[in-house]
């Protein structure tokens, strides 16, 4: 295996652990919060998760990965520790900064902006929660940094495991600090703190300093040594706050999406905003495990080529992580489709009218997995040739364009007409970005046969398990399960060309 695709299989395997708790997490959460809880909880995430995105591991990781790697190959380690302190002190203390501005403002902005559906005592709950939230914020202004200095350093380990920690802390959350009275665990009843809903808010901050604690020994492997300067006119500084503006406009353009997607569900029947956070995270565990982890292990190395000016490589490496995640994404999104019902009737246990809408729900998320997936290399392999400006456009237009037809599609479709406008809105933001990269790098886009091999792949995967469950005896759960695994073994010959591909990435 190459060292990609050996950083590609840690990534996931991590990130596969990472899902099975944030699966559990989910499964608590639904069944020991009500529905209204969790809206509120929800709700009030998304200004922090904005601004965790914008200035720490979301805008500045992608925008200090390649300055970074250019530092590592031309200067040597201290000098690149150096840079990445600058860069850290300044986010921690504008995260500051601004988490001050949120916490006066908090009330106004879900009033008027996040959530104006809700009843001003819902509103309040939620006001409240973010003002919380934001301690978290400060702790991932650092960690999410921490998780781009290392991986820059070829490093994929330690920011791999942080997610699972993160996950770890809110479980705690929900099964500790929210509970009026200890639960019991077999013969060991759980300590309560009895904190309600914000008890989940306490998880959260736990689990950020998980998320940090668990990188320090990858800073110490490699040499890190702190240093307390700003030095705003820095080179490096100053390439990475040019890259990191169009970044920090990209991911705000991303957000709004959230916060008009999460608006729009507001105003629809309460759950409507639970379900469709959980449609998304279904369709995130197959596009996690392929597009990200493969994405993740990727820009180092592409920033590499660009460093050494072989675009050569350049162009194959990008084709050669389409074509692994093109196969790899067209039969789980298919396999998903069919069998996704009875998993989350039994997962999540809702009431049987919106667990069919959380299927459907999930089956139109599941309908832009490619994309998704694509968009991960698409806005990678422009911010490794340290060209932020067309990522960024591409992003306005997909904003634009998901709210003009999310706002059509939700009058006629419901909650599932705002998951069908990501769908179509992300697609077309990836092949935006890809197509234009295929005009400067002649064939990073030629994915015809694979394309060809993934349908037929997904067809006859989604074929097996509709069979399976048709015809075969067996309780819902496992049922779905072993429907799911033998419709991967048939599609799996079809698609071994791209399996092998992928190792030798």
């Amino acid at each position: 295996m190459t060292r990609i695709a050996r950083a590609s299989l840690i990534i996931a395997i991590f990130f596969g652990f990472d899902k099975i708790l944030g699966l559990v997490r989910q499964v608590l959460f639904s069944r020991l919060f009500t529905e209204n809880e969790l809206d509120i909880f929800l709700t009030s995430n998304n200004i922090p998760d904005l601004l965790s995105a914008l200035i720490s591991g979301g805008a500045l990781g992608v925008a200090l990965i390649p300055v970074l790697t250019e530092y590592l190959e031309k200067h040597g380690r201290p000098e690149a520790w150096k840079l990445f302190s600058r860069i850290a002190n300044l986010a921690f203390i504008v995260t500051a900064v601004i988490s001050l501005v949120i916490i006066l403002l908090a009330e106004p902005l879900i009033r008027n902006f996040i959530a104006p559906g809700f009843d001003p005592a819902k509103q309040a709950l939620t006001a409240s929660l973010m003002r919380l939230d934001l301690l978290a914020i400060l702790i991932f202004s650092i960690s999410g940094l921490v998780m781009a200095g290392l991986q820059a350093n070829q490093h994929f380990l330690f920011p791999a495991m942080a997610p699972a920690l993160y996950n770890i802390g809110q479980i705690a959350g929900a099964l500790i600090l929210a509970p009026e009275k200890g639960i019991a665990i077999g013969p060991l009843t759980l300590p309560a703190f009895g904190l309600g809903i914000r008890g989940l808010v306490f998880g959260v901050i736990i689990g950020a300093a998980l998320h940090l604690a668990i990188q320090i020994p990858g800073l110490l492997k490699f040499g890190f040594r702190w240093s307390p300067s700003l030095n705003f006119l820095d080179k490096g500084v100053l390439r990475v706050l040019g890259l990191m503006a169009p970044r920090v406009a990209s991911m705000f353009c991303l957000h709004l999406y959230f916060l008009t997607r999460d608006s729009l569900a507001s105003h629809l029947p309460e759950g409507s905003v639970t379900i469709l956070n959980y449609g998304w995270f279904i369709m995130q565990v197959p596009e996690t495990l392929i597009g990200t982890a493969i994405a993740i292990a990727l820009l180092p190395s592409l920033a590499e080529h660009i460093v050494r000016q072989d675009a050569v490589a350049f162009r194959d490496m990008v084709n050669r992580a389409l074509r692994a995640m093109l196969a790899l994404c067209l039969p789980a999104a298919a396999l998903l489709s069919v069998g996704i019902q009875p998993l989350v009737a039994v997962v999540f246990d809702f009431s049987p009218e919106n667990t069919l809408l959380l299927a459907w729900v999930s089956r139109a998320f599941l309908l832009g997995l490619i994309g998704h997936a694509w968009l991960e290399v698409g806005v990678r392999s422009w911010y490794a040739k340290q060209n932020a400006l067309i990522p960024f456009s591409a992003a306005a237009l997909q904003f634009v364009f998901y709210r003009v037809l999310a706002q059509g599609l939700v009058d006629r479709l419901g909650v599932g007409g705002l998951a069908l406008a990501d769908t179509l809105t992300f697609t077309g933001e990836a092949l935006l970005l890809l197509v234009w990269l295929n005009f400067h790098h002649h064939g990073a886009l030629d994915v015809g046969r694979t394309l060809l091999r993934g349908l037929l792949a997904a067809g006859i995967g989604a074929l097996v398990t509709y069979g399976v469950m048709t015809f075969v005896p067996l309780p819902a759960l496992p049922l779905s399960l072993g429907a799911l695994t033998l419709g991967g073994l048939a599609a799996l010959p079809l698609i071994w060309p791209e399996v092998k591909m992928l190792v030798k990435l």
